[in-house]
């Protein structure tokens, strides 16, 4: 039986082997996360681990696509702590309406959308049909910290 304390989401979270972070610190002047109505906005989340970037630099050059892949779906559990931060209880999430995935890119470097797949079947796998969303998944030359992927999300809530 599930603890009073812990929602749906997270024990899903646990039964995927997933612990859910604390909110990453923003790297610079803005908020993880703010509400609008239904709807809350993260900040760009980067696949930080207890503060750290586990992998640097640009996917197709010092950074594989296989991880990449595994670092989006890195940023996007820190996407949920940020949600969560804002509207306490990811249960209340409803569905998970837009993803924006960056991918810092070798010139050469064209499979962005199978990287942001990383975030996207992770809100899958935890959310199950209202873990489907729309999406864009970008290249760019450059990242903070020089992170690979950062993540964005858009989640409608009750």
């Amino acid at each position: 039986m599930q603890d009073a304390t812990s929602s749906r989401v997270e024990a899903r979270l646990t039964e995927l082997g997933y612990t859910l972070p604390d909110v990453a610190k923003p790297v610079a002047a803005y908020l993880p996360a703010v509400t609008t109505g239904n709807y809350v906005y993260t900040s760009g989340q980067l696949p930080l681990i207890k503060g750290e970037l586990p992998v640097v630099g640009k996917v197709g050059a010092e950074v594989s696509a296989e991880e990449a892949k595994a670092q989006a779906q890195v940023a996007a559990l820190n996407a949920l702590a940020a949600i969560k931060s804002e509207i306490g209880d990811l249960d209340r999430i409803k569905r998970i309406v837009k993803v924006v995935g960056f991918v810092s890119s070798a010139p050469e470097f064209t499979g962005q959308p199978g990287v942001i797949n990383g975030a996207s079947e992770f809100f899958g796998e935890v959310l199950g049909d209202a873990g489907l969303h729309s999406r864009s998944a970008v290249g760019v030359a450059v990242l903070p910290l020089d992170a690979p992927v950062e993540v964005e999300v858009i989640a409608e809530f009750e």
